[in-house]
């Protein structure tokens, strides 16, 4: 049963900089680690849907940084690199990786799986919004994506998972929202369940979604 999550961004700046965003990470966290989870799970989009030991290692050398967690060779997406290293040396139960164009039942379906992989368990859910919300964002922008983010940030501070298991793939495609599918795997591990939400931060630099959130 999923007794709570914590949402945060799958880049290398909340790990390298951006220390306010960095501290809600750690908050949201934490705050998961006190429901006293009998297994912690990081989830994380990648290219393909896989499932990887706790002690996995991830490093960030492929981004120009000389910043490695797990043991031995790195074999972690950079969503789950990330996620581990937010993690500061606390290896988690397991870490899963869903495939960035994963249709949504196959999220929810991995979603409940991961729900009922312990009595209680908490996720980190390593996932961002659109990278169309200015101008200058890695993708081009579309008046779209301010309205699509506003609508994860507002479940994610009500702990509903209902709009997130409801985003439309296509839509989400088109504003290059890379953490739909993990956001899916959310939804479908809370299914029916209402949690008290927060959503610690929200912010946009250079163009992408950012969300700092908490459910428990």
């Amino acid at each position: 049963m999923l007794v709570a999550a914590a949402v945060c961004p799958p880049t290398p700046l909340v790990v390298l900089g951006m220390p306010d965003l960095r501290s809600a990470c750690l908050a949201a966290i934490a705050a998961a680690g006190e429901a006293r989870p009998d297994a912690l799970i990081v989830v994380g989009g990648a290219e393909s849907t896989r499932t990887y030991d706790g002690a996995a290692a991830g490093s960030l050398r492929a981004w120009g940084v000389d910043r490695t967690a797990g043991r031995g060779e790195p074999v972690l997406p950079l969503s789950l690199t990330v996620g581990r290293l937010l993690l500061d040396g606390h290896a988690p139960d397991r870490l899963q990786s869903v495939a960035f164009d994963a249709p949504s039942e196959d999220c929810r379906k991995l979603g409940e799986e991961l729900g009922a992989a312990a009595e209680r368990v908490a996720l980190v859910v390593m996932a961002d919004g659109s990278a169309c919300l200015s101008p200058g964002a890695p993708g081009p922008y579309d008046e779209a994506a301010g309205p699509f983010d506003a609508r994860i940030a507002a479940a994610l501070a009500a702990g509903d998972p209902a709009p997130l298991a409801e985003i439309d793939p296509a839509e989400a495609d088109r504003l290059w929202v890379s953490g739909r599918a993990a956001l899916q795997v959310l939804a479908g591990a809370a299914g029916a369940s209402a949690y008290d939400g927060r959503l610690l931060m929200r912010g946009a630099p250079y163009g992408v979604g950012y969300f700092a959130a908490l459910w428990a």
